[in-house]
């Protein structure tokens, strides 16, 4: 495939995702405290779709990692929110399943193909090593986030999530850098602005 149609798609993803960031910035700033409109959350499933996509593409088991790790936690706060029921059956059959299908299909011969996902020429080990500690860092975010939502019956973002957003997108940030990946980059910067934001707006708050 050509790298303009990967990039177009993973930048698409990042205009999802920097769009749930500006709404979820902007209501907040209305209210003068952190607001989790339901619109965050359908952004953020349909932005980790395509991000899924666009690491399966680029052959960077990082960027899928970081995904899968989070998208059921997208799907479980709309969940709350009452909004996954309101989406077409076959929308949610398609979000659920393309990514699993996607996973199975990289089996060969019953086993992952570890050459393929750790042996990518283009990035080395060590170069791996620190995008999989960045998205776990990240996403450990969406983990503490929803154990705390469950815990308080509602889906809200709280102050951990907030700190480990920052954490976890200065060390993505980094990665992209090294890895040359004009999408993270884009992607995060915005992000890292957001992130501060939000934790001066929570600790007036407090």
């Amino acid at each position: 495939m050509n790298n303009w149609i990967i990039y177009s798609i993973g930048f698409v993803a990042q205009i999802l995702f920097s769009s749930r960031l500006i709404i979820q910035w902007i209501t907040s700033e209305k209210e003068r405290k952190v607001i989790t409109p339901t619109l965050f959350w359908t952004l953020s499933l349909f932005a980790s779709f395509l991000l899924f996509i666009y690491g399966y593409l680029r052959e960077d088991f990082a960027i899928m990692l970081g995904q899968a790790l989070t998208y059921f936690i997208y799907i479980r706060n709309l969940q709350l929110q009452n909004q996954w029921e309101k989406f077409p059956k076959l929308m949610q059959w398609f979000l659920l399943f393309v990514p699993v299908l996607i996973v199975i299909y990289y089996y060969n011969n019953n086993r992952i193909d570890m050459a393929l996902l750790f042996k990518n020429e283009d990035i080395p080990i060590w170069l791996l090593s620190l995008g999989i500690i960045s998205q776990i860092v990240f996403t450990l975010r969406f983990v503490y986030q929803w154990l705390y939502s469950e815990r308080k019956k509602e889906s809200t973002l709280p102050f951990g999530f907030w700190a480990l957003s920052l954490t976890g997108s200065i060390l993505i940030l980094i990665y992209a850098v090294l890895r040359k990946d004009p999408v993270l980059f884009v992607g995060h910067i915005l992000g890292a602005v957001i992130y501060s934001r939000n934790l001066f707006l929570l600790k007036k708050s407090r």
